[in-house]
C-alpha cells in the first residue's frame, strides 16, 4: 500500500447495486485485515440455512437454549470449510486462535471459542464459514471502479441489527440511501 492508500481494516465494504458478482452482489463485509498484500473479510448479511445448534452438532459439541435461533453466515467463497467467529473481546478468556482487529473486535478461529458459546452464549458474536480475500492491490482496484462503498464498521450493526437491515443501515451511516443508486456503472 503506498502512502496515498489508506488501511480499511475495521471498516465496512457495501457493494454497489450494480455489482452482479452472485458470490458478492447485495452484501456488506467486515474487513478484519488490509495491507499491501492484500485483504480479508467476512460477509455479515448472508445467513445460511444452518444454525450454530446444527452446526455445533455436527461438530460434536453439546449445545444449549443460546444456539437454536443463532444463525451461521456465508462469510465468502475462499475456505468454504473454514469457520471464523468475529467477537468482542471476552475478559479473561485466551482463545488458542484469535487475532486482534480493533479494540472492539477480534477474530477467532479456534474451537475453544465455540465451546463457550455453547455453553454461555454470546449475542455479540458473528460465526461464517469461508471468507473473501483480495490480492495485493485487488480490492483497491475494485474500489477505485466504483464496485464498493467504504466506511469505518459499527459493532452495533454488525451484532445487534437484523442481518437483512445490516447494509442499508451502514450505507446510511455515509448519508447514502442505496435504494435511490442505479444499478450502472460509470465514472463521471
Amino acid at each position: 500500500m503506498n502512502k496515498k492508500q489508506t488501511c480499511l481494516r475495521d471498516h465496512f465494504l457495501i457493494s454497489m447495486p450494480h455489482l452482479q458478482d452472485d458470490g458478492f452482489a447485495k452484501t456488506i463485509i467486515y474487513l478484519c485485515d488490509h495491507s499491501e498484500y492484500g485483504a480479508m473479510g467476512l460477509v455479515i448479511n448472508q445467513p445460511l440455512a444452518l444454525t450454530l445448534s446444527e452446526m455445533l452438532t455436527h461438530l460434536d459439541m453439546k449445545t444449549g437454549k443460546y444456539q437454536q435461533a443463532t444463525s451461521v453466515y456465508a462469510g465468502g467463497p475462499v475456505q468454504s470449510d473454514r469457520g471464523f467467529v468475529l467477537h468482542r473481546p471476552y475478559l479473561g478468556d485466551p482463545w488458542l486462535s484469535t487475532y486482534k482487529i480493533s479494540d472492539e473486535i477480534q477474530l477467532t478461529t479456534s474451537l475453544d471459542i465455540l465451546e463457550a458459546i455453547s455453553s454461555h452464549g454470546s449475542a455479540e458474536a458473528l460465526i461464517a464459514i469461508g471468507y473473501a480475500g483480495w490480492g495485493a492491490g485487488q480490492l483497491e482496484e475494485e474500489i477505485s471502479n466504483n464496485v464498493w462503498l467504504s466506511c469505518p464498521a459499527n459493532s452495533d450493526i454488525m451484532f445487534n441489527m437484523p442481518a437483512g437491515e445490516r447494509m442499508q443501515a451502514a450505507a446510511a451511516l455515509l448519508g447514502v440511501n442505496l435504494n435511490l443508486l442505479t444499478a450502472h456503472s460509470g465514472r463521471a
